[in-house]
């Protein structure tokens, strides 16, 4: 049985689709992951081409998301509230892409003030939206 990738799961797709993000820097660590930063802090990442979509995500959605299948506590950042997706996971690119901007959000609101300034990106909303 193949297994069906979404493009955010793909180097190409992933990369354009954080690139399009405000105040994001990408860069090639590790094994060659792809790797998504605000600032100077990551926030998602993706794990060999094509592969595993990593990402920080809240406490609720981390609780509700390790219980689904294809999709696990990241290794080395799990304490820090992150998950890894698979492509063997129910999750439709497009909720794979709406856990990335979220991710992009929770590592923005734990910025400064003055450093989501700098970035340009202090218009971002702090808290999560209802």
């Amino acid at each position: 049985m193949s297994v069906t990738y979404p493009t955010i799961m793909r180097r190409t797709g992933f990369e354009a689709f954080v690139a399009a993000l405000p105040a994001v820097t990408l860069v090639r660590q590790w094994r060659d992951d792809s790797v998504a930063k605000v600032g100077d802090k990551i926030f998602a990442l993706l794990d060999q081409d094509p592969g595993e979509v990593w990402c920080k995500v809240s406490d609720m959605s981390y609780d509700l998301l390790t219980e689904l299948p294809g999709i696990r506590p990241a290794p080395y950042f799990a304490r820090a509230g992150w998950v890894a997706i698979s492509a063997a996971s129910p999750l439709a690119a497009d909720d794979i892409e709406a856990h990335v901007v979220e991710a992009h959000r929770l590592v923005a609101a734990r910025m400064s003030r003055r450093k989501r300034l700098q970035l340009g990106i202090d218009h971002l909303p702090v808290h999560q939206p209802i």
